[in-house]
């Protein structure tokens, strides 16, 4: 460029004509264009490696998230296996108290059988009565126990929804909605088997009833 420009000076030197110092002034501008351009590439190039930079920063913040999300996720789960092991500790609560009720009720039943056939009250009275306050009493813990497993779930749904981010909250109703249905699985169980229990003593009493009438 400076052999160029060094031509056109000693071009010009050697003419004098308006024209030709025109043409220079050209080729002046034509050059500062160029110089322009090439400046304006060079700005392009940084912008561009300026923004792959961003680019990479931002894959980099969107990994955090991911692993924080990912943390979130496995609070959300332990939170759920907390929930499911307090829903198992109070099924095999109310298991318990049911045979506690059932051993009672035995008891209470076999004392009234005596005192009935004592008194010359209908037995079959007695068996109804007895029947009757099992029935019920079975009935409102299998109610507790699903009031109990609804107030947890709820209460767990609302925590994720308030905590967690809308992806891991779609995750965390799903597991929630798997735990809800295992446990809906457990009362159903416990019921059947409280149904059972209810049949076998309703039996028991029947002939503990009808062996104390006949002995006395």
């Amino acid at each position: 460029m400076q052999r160029f420009n060094n031509y056109c000076i000693n071009f010009l030197n050697r003419t004098k004509s308006r024209s030709k110092q025109v043409i220079y002034l050209l080729i002046l501008v034509a050059e500062v264009v160029v110089v322009a351009a090439v400046v304006e590439i060079v700005v392009v190039v940084v912008v561009v490696e300026v923004v792959v930079v961003v680019v990479v920063v931002v894959v980099v913040v969107v990994e955090v998230v991911v692993v924080v999300v990912v943390v979130v996720v496995v609070v959300v789960v332990v939170v759920v296996v907390v929930v499911v092991v307090v829903v198992v500790v109070v099924v095999v609560v109310v298991v318990v108290v049911k045979v506690v009720v059932v051993v009672v009720v035995v008891v209470v039943v076999v004392a009234a059988a005596a005192a009935a056939a004592a008194a010359e009250v209908e037995v079959v009275v007695v068996v109804v009565v007895v029947v009757v306050v099992v029935v019920v009493v079975e009935v409102v813990v299998v109610v507790v126990v699903v009031v109990v497993v609804v107030v947890v779930v709820v209460v767990v749904v609302v925590v994720v929804v308030v905590v967690v981010e809308e992806e891991v909250v779609v995750a965390a109703v799903v597991v929630i909605v798997v735990v809800v249905e295992v446990v809906v699985v457990v009362v159903v169980v416990v019921v059947v088997v409280v149904v059972v229990v209810v049949v076998v003593v309703v039996v028991v009493v029947v002939v503990v009833v009808v062996v104390v009438v006949v002995i006395v």
